[in-house]
């Protein structure tokens, strides 16, 4: 089994199309096949069905496709990490976190580092919820970044708090509630919502989603993945989302406070009693900043 092997089942099975794989490789739809046959022949196990016109996975080919995932990521994390350290005078810290939207709040921060740590050099990694916890817990990230409600505590995993996030809806600029200081959950019920179900959103969001969805008829819910989309949906006149605060202003968008719902806490995971200075160092800066930052 090798790194490409690999890539090769991940681009089949997320395409389901062999020649949409090859292309997506920039190789030859013929190779592809010989990549999966080998695969399949090295594992003793068939991972796809294949007839003239469909491609589906396997129950196996489900259940290794995210082992793939995981094993071509932890192969780019070591590669990266060797030649991170070729520079003997870096200071590496590995920060994880589960979506783009945590960037909001790493900004201040990082901006902090580069003024009070020159030497700083930090490794982002913006990963599926699931393999973020698997790699903080083996010790291949050095801290996470995060609501404290979505990563449950382990061991000598501790958790500081940065600051408290209101829960917000977001509406864009021209809604009629655009200005308002609070939205009530009663307003809420005549107006369509952008569902997004995404692994990054905090659970109370997702919770609250939850409850106004069971009011509402399904014609006035659009669901997406992710926050990026569902921002998109809602500039464009589809509907509200719910959403932490977002500490950047947007032309188009506006976030209202949601009336009655307790404010999100938002920090960072690392373990105790780990022997590096660069991470010391990082929490400190991050403990004095992003309140600063958020706050400005």
């Amino acid at each position: 089994m090798n790194t490409q092997q690999l890539k090769t089942f991940v681009q089949v099975a997320e395409n389901l199309n062999f020649a949409r794989a090859a292309e997506s490789l920039n190789i030859t739809q013929s190779a592809v096949s010989r990549q999966i046959h080998a695969l399949e022949e090295e594992l003793d196990t068939k991972l796809l069905h294949r007839t003239t016109r469909t491609v589906r996975l396997t129950p196996a080919g489900i259940s290794f496709l995210d082992d793939a995932k995981q094993i071509i990521e932890r192969l780019k994390y070591a590669t990266a990490k060797i030649q991170h350290h070729t520079a003997a005078a870096m200071q590496v810290v590995s920060i994880g976190c589960g979506s783009e939207a945590h960037l909001d709040f790493l900004n201040g921060i990082l901006d902090s580092c580069l003024k009070e740590m020159p030497a700083f050099h930090p490794f982002l990694r913006i990963i599926s919820h699931r393999s973020l916890l698997n790699l903080f817990y083996q010790g291949e990230l050095d801290l996470l970044i995060g609501f404290q409600s979505d990563i449950p505590l382990k061991g000598n995993v501790v958790y500081d708090e940065l600051l408290h996030i209101p829960l917000c809806c977001v509406f864009p600029r021209g809604h009629a509630y655009a200005g308002k200081k609070e939205v009530y959950e009663q307003d809420l019920l005549s107006e369509r919502l952008v569902f997004c179900n995404s692994y990054a959103l905090p659970a109370g969001a997702l919770e609250y989603q939850n409850r106004i969805t069971g009011y509402l008829p399904p014609e006035s819910v659009y669901f997406c993945d992710n926050y990026q989309a569902a921002l998109t949906l809602v500039r464009t006149g589809y509907g509200y989302c719910i959403l932490p605060q977002s500490r950047f202003p947007d032309e188009q968008l506006c976030y209202i406070p949601l009336a009655g719902t307790d404010p999100l806490s938002y920090g960072i995971f690392y373990k105790k009693g780990v022997d590096n200075p660069p991470l010391k160092k990082f929490i400190s800066i991050a403990k004095r900043s992003v309140k600063e930052d958020f706050l400005s």
